[in-house]
């Protein structure tokens, strides 16, 4: 994972590799999570309870993280397409100049 001078982790890490990172952490945390329920020393309300907190907690920021996928990679293709625009605008025009069609 590289880390950009502004903030952004996707540096050398594709769409796939991101999603695949994302869900393994996901996993791992899921899993450390109910090792760490499964051997509390608590009643099974109390556990219910904290399950139901944690779950609700991991929702949210799952949510929030796939909003900042979604919208980093909307910018991204925003952007391509512009560059993509104005490449063939420049295109275009020169081949104006250069033929004198325009």
């Amino acid at each position: 994972m590289v880390f950009q001078p502004d903030g952004e982790i996707m540096g050398n890490l594709d769409q796939d590799q991101l999603v695949g990172f994302l869900a393994g952490l996901l996993l791992g945390t899921l899993i450390g999570a109910t090792a760490a329920v499964l051997t509390a020393p608590e009643s099974g309300k109390k556990t219910r309870k904290r399950i139901g907190k944690a779950a609700t907690g991991t929702r949210k920021r799952l949510g929030k993280t796939a909003v900042e996928i979604r919208k980093t990679t909307g910018d991204r293709w925003d952007d391509l397409a512009e560059d993509v625009k104005e490449r063939v605008d420049d295109a275009v025009s020169g081949a104006r100049k250069r033929f004198g069609s325009g």
